[in-house]
């Protein structure tokens, strides 16, 4: 940083500032206090204060990624983040504090674009094999004359093997998943959806694992409690009315139904038991 007084340099224009260049909090002392102290009260008070002192770097390397969908102010809490997790690892020994929380907060953003803002996981690979094979795909149709290339010229043009090429190229719509309501590509004249190809599901198949999940317990149940389960579930009827069928007190059906239930429960969660 240059010193010394403005007019002993006369008009000359100032010398060009590097791009990063900007007035680095000192935040040494309170490092060196921060770092002797054990968790508690005090050491979250020379966090915070740190935190709050190199804030405007953490805002000024959110602010390079605020063309990627996400909202300046969801960019900077999680620049605040990374920072704050640079701070509670840094140890003065390993030199400048900036050097260690300019890398610590970059990679803190791209984590977040990388596992957050992809509609379907995708591994880490896959996400760079799209990227290069996307630029590639990109920089060959730019051609004169070029067209939409194929696997084996964009394999030559990257290096890639044709395998790894044709990963990238399954991967450049998970990004963004298509919505059910969009229109298929050769849909009839009339329209149709993706979800127009799909089925629905049937609620029988509920019905058979919930038969099969509870038949034992049922044959295992005495034949006046199978009875009343059968009345009161596939025949619908009142607890007062299988009491008058069966000549027992409304109390008493109620107890076996609920007896007979946690019994059948029990078998069905643990078949071995």
């Amino acid at each position: 940083m240059l010193t010394g007084n403005a007019h002993s340099i006369g008009r000359a224009a100032p010398p060009a500032r590097a791009r990063h260049q900007h007035d680095a909090p000192d935040t040494a002392a309170l490092f060196a206090r921060m770092v002797r102290l054990d968790p508690g009260t005090e050491r979250d008070r020379l966090c915070a204060q740190i935190v709050t002192a190199w804030l405007p770097m953490a805002h000024r390397i959110a602010r390079r990624f605020r063309d990627k969908g996400e909202s300046t102010e969801d960019l900077e809490q999680i620049a605040a983040l990374g920072l704050l997790k640079a701070v509670r690892r840094y140890d003065p020994r390993l030199g400048a504090f900036e050097s260690y929380a300019v890398p610590t907060i970059t990679g803190e953003l791209r984590r977040h674009f990388r596992d957050h803002l992809w509609d379907l996981h995708v591994p880490r690979r896959v996400q760079e094999l799209r990227t290069t094979v996307r630029t590639a795909r990109r920089a060959l149709m730019e051609r004169p004359g070029g067209g939409e290339p194929g696997v084996a010229e964009l394999a030559a043009h990257t290096g890639l093997t044709e395998a790894e090429v044709r990963d990238g190229l399954s991967a450049l719509d998970s990004y963004r998943a298509r919505s059910l309501d969009a229109e298929l590509a050769h849909a009839d004249r009339d329209g149709g959806t993706i979800a127009d190809t799909l089925g629905v599901p049937d609620p029988s198949f509920d019905l058979v694992t919930d038969l099969e999940a509870v038949r034992a317990g049922l044959r295992h149940l005495p034949e006046r409690e199978r009875v009343i389960l059968y009345l009161r579930f596939f025949e619908g009827m009142t607890q007062v009315r299988i009491a008058g069928l069966l000549g027992l007190s409304q109390m008493h059906v109620s107890r076996l139904i609920k007896d007979s239930c946690a019994r059948v429960r029990s078998e069905a969660a643990d078949p071995a038991a």
